[in-house]
């Protein structure tokens, strides 16, 4: 998984980047805030990001506060870096929308331990994300099949959206996701099945 680290000092940055790459994650590197905020913009933006709180341009603050206001986003699990440890510069950070909070100097263990939680969230969420989508073309599809629909009085065929005819089965396995088992009913088996049988005897 892909990983942002924003941190404007030099030597910081390069520290965490190697770290972070030896735990497995493929890395991007932001100096200032609004390379980061771009970074977080495009379409395989990361999921996983370490924000300095302070940076030149845009604080990661304020990254946190825009992304957290921005509609449809995909899943992502912000970390604020910073020196910053009162009750209340934590308060505000994840106030403004982000998702954990780390303080400077930190532990390279426990930065290890928050990116791998973060990461599980981030899998869950799109997980959850996908299984709503599933969901969603389910009800199309049950949508579909709402309404009236032109049936023949004796072949008992289906017209479509197309005006083509077909079966009855080959229209609800096409649109509902279904499968036929097929079989008698007692009915048809007396009027169809036991006089073969007695012409046969």
């Amino acid at each position: 998984m892909k990983v942002l680290i924003a941190e404007d000092d030099i030597v910081s940055c390069r520290i965490i980047e190697e770290m972070v790459r030896d735990w497995g994650y493929e890395i991007c590197v932001a100096g200032d805030g609004v390379a980061a905020w771009k970074m977080l913009q495009e379409e395989d933006a990361p999921q996983l990001a370490i924000l300095d709180w302070m940076m030149p341009g845009m604080d990661g603050l304020e990254i946190c506060r825009r992304l957290h206001q921005t509609p449809d986003h995909k899943p992502m699990h912000l970390i604020l870096l910073t020196a910053k440890g009162e009750r209340d510069d934590i308060v505000s950070g994840l106030d403004a929308g982000a998702n954990d909070y780390i303080t400077k100097p930190f532990d390279p263990e426990e930065l290890r331990a928050r990116l791998h939680a973060g990461r599980r969230i981030v899998e869950l969420q799109s997980e959850l994300s996908a299984r709503v989508k599933e969901l969603q073309e389910a009800l199309a599809h049950i949508r579909a099949l709402q309404g009236i629909l032109p049936i023949c009085s004796y072949c008992r065929r289906i017209r479509d959206d197309q005006s083509y005819w077909s079966q009855l089965e080959s229209y609800l396995t096409s649109h509902a996701d279904v499968q036929f088992s097929h079989g008698i009913c007692p009915e048809c088996y007396e009027k169809y099945v036991m006089p073969m049988i007695d012409s046969l005897g």
